[in-house]
C-alpha cells in the first residue's frame, strides 16, 4: 500500500472516530452478551456504552448521561424476573426524568411493554427487533432529546423576564405583562387588580425579575395575618417591645432592602395600620416597635387585591391617600373565563407538568375534556384550573382524561361521538362572519344592495353570491 493511500485510510479512520466521538451517547443495557453486539451493531452510527446488569447500567448513566437508553427488563440475577428492569427504569428516571427509555420486550411481554411506558419509558420494541426500526426509534428519541434540552435552555435563559412565568397568548393579558416590563425599571408602586387566582404574584415575581433589583422578593398576606402580630411582621421589633420578643427581629420591609415587597390583599390592611404603610412611602424609612431609630429601606412596593378599593374609600375603610401612593401604576388583571384559550393553554400545560411529576407521560385530554374547560366559567381562574388538573391527573384510571375526571359538566357540543366543537369549524366561523357582516350593511343601508356593497369593500355581484350562499334575502 502507497504512503499516500495509508494516509488517506489513516484520515478516513480519525473522521470517523470523531465523528462517532462526537455522536450522542447511547446505554445499551443487555445481559446476552450475542444480543447486545447485534443491538451495537445495528446502532454503529451512534457513540454507544453497554451495561449487563442494574449496577453497572446505573454506574454507565452516571458517568455518561446519555439522553437515551435500551434496555432489556429480564436483568441478572434474577433474567426470568421483570423486578430487576423496572427498578433499572424507576431509578434512572429519577436520575433525569428526561431520558429516553426504549424497552426491548420478548413477544409474549406487551404487558410488561404498557408497563414499562406508563411508568415513563419512551417506547417499546418487541424482540426480534428489526434493525432498523430499533435505529428510526433510537433517531427519533435523540431528535426529541435534542428539542426539549434545547427548549429547556431557552426558557432558563428567558426566565428573568417579566413572562417568564406567564402562559398566556390573550391579548390583553400579553399587554398586561408588557406594561409589567415597561414599569419593571422604574421604582414606581404598582397595583395588581384582578380576582383571587388570576396570577398577581406571577406578575409581582415577574416584576422582580425584569427589574434586575440585587434584593429579595418577599411577599406577605395582609389578609392571613392577626392585626396585632401584622405591624410586627411588617415593621419588626426591638428585643422588649412586648412580651415573648425576645430578640430583635427586622420585618418584611426591611428584609426585602433591595429588593421588592409584595403586599397581597392589601384590601384587608387594617385602618391602624394603613396610616403607618403611607409614611413609610412618602419617607421610605421605618421604625421597629419598641425602636427610636429610623431605618432607610430601598425597596420597590407592588400591592394586590381582589376587593373595589375606590368602594372601600366612600365607605371609609380604605385611606384614599394611600390609595394614590399605591396606585401609580395600576394594572387590571382578566379573569381566565375573559381570556381568549387561556384555560385550554393552561390545561395543557399544568398536564405536562403533572403527567411528569406522577411519571403518567401519555396522559391526554379527551376532546369532550377540552371542551369542557372551554365551557366552564372557572371562578376560581388559574389556580382552580390547576387543582383541577392536578387532582385528574392523580386520580384517574385510564390515560384519557375526560370531562368526569376534571369534575366538569360535559359541554353540549361535545357529547355524542366526541367531534371538535362545531364553534372551532373556520367555516362555520367564516360563514357567521360574513352573514353578520352582510345583514348588518343591509340593515345600515336600509336595504340597498349597491351602497351595501360599497360599505363592506366588494362588487354587486360578489355580494349577490354571498346572499345566495348564506340564504339571505334581499
Amino acid at each position: 500500500m502507497s504512503q499516500a493511500t495509508t494516509s488517506a485510510a489513516t484520515s478516513a479512520v480519525t473522521s470517523a472516530a470523531s465523528a462517532a466521538a462526537s455522536a450522542p451517547a447511547l446505554l445499551i443495557v443487555e445481559d446476552d452478551l450475542a444480543l447486545q453486539r447485534q443491538i451495537r451493531w445495528s446502532l454503529d452510527s451512534f457513540a454507544a456504552v453497554t451495561a449487563a446488569d442494574r449496577e453497572s447500567a446505573l454506574a454507565q448513566f452516571r458517568r455518561h448521561a446519555p439522553p437515551v437508553v435500551t434496555m432489556d427488563l429480564g436483568l441478572p440475577p434474577d433474567p426470568d424476573s421483570v423486578s430487576e428492569g423496572f427498578r433499572l427504569l424507576q431509578q434512572l428516571l429519577d436520575i433525569d426524568a428526561n431520558v429516553k427509555v426504549i424497552v426491548l420486550t420478548g413477544q409474549n411481554a406487551q404487558a410488561h411493554a404498557l408497563r414499562a411506558v406508563a411508568q415513563g419509558a419512551y417506547d417499546f420494541l418487541a424482540k426480534p427487533f428489526e434493525p432498523d426500526v430499533l435505529k428510526l426509534t433510537v433517531e427519533r428519541a435523540l431528535r426529541l432529546a435534542e428539542l426539549q434540552a434545547e427548549n429547556r435552555r431557552l426558557r432558563s435563559a428567558g426566565g428573568t423576564d417579566a413572562l417568564g412565568g406567564l402562559v398566556t397568548r390573550d391579548a390583553r393579558m400579553l399587554r398586561v405583562a408588557r406594561t409589567v416590563e415597561r414599569v419593571a425599571s422604574s421604582n414606581a408602586t404598582v397595583l395588581l387588580l384582578g380576582e383571587s387566582g388570576t396570577g398577581k404574584e406571577v406578575l409581582a415575581q415577574g416584576l422582580h425579575n425584569a427589574s434586575k433589583r440585587a434584593g429579595r422578593f418577599v411577599a406577605i398576606n395582609c389578609a392571613a395575618i392577626p392585626e396585632n402580630l401584622l405591624e410586627s411582621e411588617l415593621f419588626g421589633h426591638e428585643k422588649g417591645a412586648f412580651t415573648g420578643a425576645s430578640k430583635t427581629t427586622p420585618g418584611k420591609i426591611e428584609t426585602a432592602h433591595n429588593g421588592t415587597l409584595m403586599l397581597d390583599e392589601i384590601g384587608d390592611l387594617p385602618a391602624s395600620l394603613q396610616a403607618k404603610l403611607l409614611r413609610f412611602l412618602e419617607t421610605r424609612t421605618i421604625e421597629r416597635l419598641g425602636g427610636r431609630n429610623e431605618i432607610a429601606v430601598d425597596v420597590r412596593v407592588v400591592c394586590a387585591t381582589h376587593q373595589d378599593l375606590k368602594n372601600q374609600i366612600r365607605d371609609g375603610r380604605f385611606r384614599e391617600d394611600l390609595y394614590y401612593r399605591l396606585a401609580e401604576i395600576v394594572v387590571d388583571i382578566p379573569p381566565l373565563r375573559e381570556r381568549t384559550g387561556d384555560a385550554v393553554l393552561l390545561a395543557h400545560a399544568f398536564l405536562r407538568r403533572f403527567a411528569q411529576e406522577q411519571r403518567r407521560p401519555g396522559l391526554i385530554f379527551a376532546e369532550e375534556a377540552i371542551a369542557a374547560i372551554e365551557h366552564h366559567d372557572w371562578p376560581g381562574n388559574v389556580r382552580e384550573l390547576l387543582n383541577c388538573v392536578k387532582r385528574a391527573v392523580i386520580m384517574a384510571e385510564g390515560e384519557r382524561l375526560a370531562a368526569a375526571d376534571l369534575g366538569l359538566a360535559v359541554a353540549d357540543d361535545a357529547q355524542g361521538n366526541g367531534a371538535v366543537p362545531s364553534d372551532l369549524n373556520l367555516r362555520t366561523i367564516r360563514d357567521n362572519a360574513e352573514r353578520t357582516a352582510i345583514v348588518t350593511a343591509l340593515a345600515r343601508t336600509n336595504g340597498n344592495i349597491g351602497r351595501a356593497a360599497e360599505l363592506l369593500g366588494v362588487s354587486r355581484p360578489t355580494i349577490y353570491d354571498l346572499m345566495k350562499r348564506l340564504g339571505i334575502k334581499p
